[in-house]
C-alpha cells in the first residue's frame, strides 16, 4: 500500500516531540476530527483507569476496555475482527486485503490509519520480509511475511 506521512494534526495542535500516541493520531486521521479533541477525550477517559496500568493518550491507550469501544462507536466507528482463536492471521496490512474507506487498523503493538487503501502515519507500519529457503533438489522456496491485522474500526459516519 502507498504510505503518506501524516501526524494527524499533532504538530498543528502544538504538541512537540515523540509520543506513543498512535491511537489518538489514527482516530484523528480516520475521523477527520481535530487531533487535540481526540487527544483530550482519550486522556480524560484513560485518566479514569487505575493508575497502576499507566495508560494515557500520550503513552498508550488500553483499546480492549469498554469505554474505548463505546467511544469509538460514539464517533461512528464499527469494529471488525480479522483474527480468531485457532485461525491465525487472515488479513495483512497490504493492498486488497482491507475494506476501502476510513479505517483505524490494529496491528501488533500499534494502531494506524488507512484511508481508501493508503496508510497515513508518522512511519510506515507495513512489514514485508522475504525469506528464501534452498531445497535439496536445487530449487528455492520463497515466502513473504507481511504484517498481520488483528482487526479494524471502519468509519460509518
Amino acid at each position: 500500500m502507498r504510505f503518506v506521512y501524516d501526524d494527524g494534526g499533532r504538530g498543528a495542535a502544538g504538541f512537540k516531540g515523540h509520543a506513543g500516541d498512535c491511537v489518538a493520531r489514527a482516530i484523528a486521521i480516520a475521523s477527520g476530527r481535530a487531533y487535540a479533541d481526540i487527544y483530550s477525550a482519550l486522556s480524560s477517559r484513560a485518566g479514569a483507569e487505575r493508575k497502576s496500568r499507566g495508560a494515557s493518550a500520550r503513552n498508550g491507550i488500553h483499546t480492549k476496555r469498554k469505554w474505548f469501544k463505546d467511544y469509538m462507536a460514539a464517533l461512528g466507528f464499527a469494529w471488525t475482527p480479522t483474527m480468531r482463536i485457532g485461525r491465525g492471521c487472515t488479513t495483512h496490512l497490504v493492498k486488497g486485503e482491507l475494506h476501502t474507506g476510513r479505517l483505524v487498523v490494529s496491528v501488533s503493538r500499534h494502531y494506524t490509519a488507512v484511508v481508501d487503501g493508503v496508510v497515513h502515519d508518522t512511519h510506515d507500519p507495513q512489514r514485508e520480509e522475504t525469506w528464501h529457503y534452498p531445497q535439496p533438489d536445487g530449487t528455492t522456496i520463497t515466502k513473504v511475511n507481511r504484517r498481520c491485522v488483528y482487526g479494524y474500526y471502519r468509519w460509518r459516519a
